[in-house]
Parts: structure tokens; sequence; C-alpha cells
């Protein structure tokens, strides 16, 4: 389930990323060739930057290629390097249902209940928000099975 979970993220990461070159790239061929610049392509590009940066974040968090600093993990040893790093995760995960998925969560319903839409796609913004509350679900299943199989994943 979790290769499959990766899989379709990192090829969704994959295409969002590419529909936000495209988006650039018309825009720099219609603003200075056309002379003609495109309204939508800047805020499209700006919304997939936002999914992108999120997404990539909950994607880095499951790969454990995310930033972190290992001045105590090396001392400890094996036992205490897994209680360890069973904390980190639990931490996270709190983080991850407090700020993404309550917190984005409540953006995501005020946003809606305002009936609040973007200026030139005219996309209702709840739904360029929704991605917040879905990042921070990814987030705690990858803890969630790190913590499950916190032996494999030595620091």
């Amino acid at each position: 389930m979790r290769r499959k979970i990766d899989k379709i993220l990192g090829n969704f990461l994959v295409v969002l990323l590419t529909l936000m070159v495209l988006s650039v790239l018309w825009q720099i061929f219609s603003r200075y060739v056309l002379n003609s610049p495109s309204s939508f392509t800047e805020e499209l590009a700006r919304f997939l930057f936002i999914w992108i940066g999120i997404l990539g974040a909950a994607y880095a968090s499951g790969q454990q290629t995310h930033l972190s600093i290992d001045i105590l993990p090396p001392k400890l040893n094996s036992a205490n390097r897994i209680r360890l790093r069973i904390f980190i995760n639990v931490l996270i995960i709190l983080f991850s249902l407090t700020v993404l998925v309550i917190g984005g969560g409540n953006l995501v319903y005020v946003n809606d209940l305002l009936g609040q839409s973007s200026a030139a796609l005219g996309v209702p913004l709840s739904w360029i928000y929704s991605i917040v509350p879905v990042s921070g679900l990814l987030v705690i299943y990858y803890k969630v099975h790190e913590i499950i199989h916190s032996k494999t994943y030595l620091v």
C-alpha cells in the first residue's frame, strides 16, 4: 500500500511540476513573442507552486529526505535511537494533525463558507487550500507507518 501511495504521489508531483513549467513558458511566450500576456498563467503557476511545495513536503516526509539535525541520534544506542525516532514522529503527527489537518480544514471550510474564488481562474479558493489537510493526512500516514516499522527505520 505504501509503495502505491509513494508512486501515485510522486507521479502526481511530476505532473504538477510539468504543468507549472508549461504555464510559465506560455506566460513568457505570450508576453514577449505575442505581446499579449496571458491573464491566467501567473495565478495557475502560483497555485501549482503551492501544491508542489505542500505535497512535496509530505512526500519528503514519507521518504525521510526532509531536513534534520543529527546531533543526538549518533550518540545513542540502537534502542534509544528507536525511542527518539518514535518520539519525534509522534511530535510530527501532533503538529500535522493540529496545524495541517485541523487548521487546514478550518481554512478550507471558511473559504468555502465565504465563497471566495481566485481572480483570474475563478476557481474556489477552498479547492486550492484543500491540499493542506490532504498533505497533513499523508504526513500522518507516513509517520504512523514509520512508527509501526520503527526497527527498520534506524536513524
